[in-house]
């Protein structure tokens, strides 16, 4: 059990410092863009087009995991990461930018797949499944309480360029850490003679399905919030150091629901529809309540904090683990997806209609839609075997 818990060390701290040093660029990209002259539509482009290529780099990064292990992608892309990051900060006008950006999020999209599925491999019932990714969670929401600060504090001591410089230089200093002290293990599972499963069937399960939708209603509503409040700085002249701190406010309310391990004890679909029907309900708050921002803020981080390692559970129930890296995979590129179309849509409509009350009917539409399905299917079942 010892020798398990020293293996995990790595692999949760790899994931800490990607999260805390990622996270860094959250309050400093938007106004960084800005001033190259990208408009709100532009700066959308940008941030959709970054997680289109995530999204593609998620679904090859799938089959390849599964296939030739884990650790691969995790050092390789933590290398050119560092190298695209350093090159941001070499940048001369938003087209640079723009292209900069989408091969960062291609690289970067081999991770996170590779990194739950690696970490997957050391849990072998619900409840230490749950505990690994409520573990996961707390450290890299922890990061993202620092990492927005940090940022933000970084701009003003260093400037835009040598904040890159560092977020570049610190991912390849994690990238040989890595590759001196991650291993990957794996228990012991037998499949019965004959089972494959293939990217597409992953696609059209029908329990997968569910499960991906509500991954897809939550990274929409984090979208959002994730361009809007970086915009206060061009709009509103609000500093990056203040906005880090909105940032703050939502980390700490995820820290506070990942820290309440009991939670762990039930069902993940109860978990995540619970989650999400709480950040549709904080998203009314800050619109249709005129509620304060920081407050609804960490309320959405609180709910987002039950809803993505009930998601993370629920997936490695419903696959065997030698197929998890193609269930992770497409798993994270739902979630590429729900950042690409909140981006697009958000810097369209946001002069004409508020970005969060179109998230909470987004929200909404999907936990009506999959609270549905679900009791249709149990419906189903309930009269075959009756």
């Amino acid at each position: 059990m010892r020798q398990t818990a020293a293996e995990k060390l790595p692999i949760f701290l790899i994931m800490f410092l990607i999260s805390l040093i990622a996270s860094i660029e959250s309050p400093v990209f938007t106004p960084f863009a800005s001033g190259f002259g990208a408009t709100s539509v532009l700066i959308g482009m940008m941030l959709g087009f970054g997680s289109l290529a995530d999204l593609v780099g998620n679904l090859m990064a799938g089959p390849l995991v599964d296939r030739f292990g884990k650790k691969l992608f995790i050092i390789f892309p933590l290398f050119i990461s560092g190298g695209l990051f350093i090159a941001h900060g070499l940048v001369s006008n938003s087209s640079e930018l723009f292209l900069l950006h989408g091969l960062n999020e291609f690289a970067m999209a081999f991770l996170i797949p590779a990194a739950f599925t690696l970490l997957s491999g050391y849990a072998k019932n619900r409840r230490q499944q749950g505990k690994n990714m409520a573990i996961n969670g707390i450290l890299t929401t922890v990061a993202s309480i620092m990492a927005p600060v940090i940022g933000g504090q970084m701009v003003v001591w260093i400037g835009y360029v040598n904040t890159y410089y560092f977020i570049g230089s610190a991912m390849l200093l994690t990238s040989i850490y890595g590759m001196t002290f991650l291993k990957e293990r794996d228990f012991i599972v037998k499949e019965p003679r004959g089972t494959q499963v293939s990217l597409m069937t992953i696609f059209t399960s029908q329990e997968l399905k569910l499960i991906y939708l509500i991954g897809f209603a939550v990274m929409y509503i984090h979208g959002v919030i994730a361009y809007e409040i970086p915009y206060l700085t061009v709009e509103r002249g609000v500093s990056t150091l203040n906005t880090g701190q909105l940032f703050s406010f939502m980390g700490l309310g995820t820290f506070l629901a990942l820290s309440l391990f009991f939670i762990n004890r039930f069902d993940p679909f109860k978990r995540f529809m619970t989650g999400l029907a709480g950040m549709n309900a904080s998203l009314f708050l800050l619109f249709g309540l005129s509620f304060s921002l920081p407050v609804s803020l960490f309320f959405v981080g609180f709910f987002f904090g039950l809803v993505m390692p009930a998601i993370a559970t629920a997936i490695t129930e419903s696959v065997s683990a030698k197929y998890h890296g193609r269930a992770f995979g497409v798993m994270s590129a739902v979630y590429s997806l729900g950042i690409i179309i909140s981006s697009f849509v958000t810097g369209i409509i946001r002069d004409m209609i508020s970005p969060y009350f179109i998230a909470f009917v987004v929200g909404m539409l999907i936990l009506m839609f999959v609270g549905y399905s679900k009791l249709s299917m149990a419906t189903v079942i309930r009269q075959k075997t009756s």
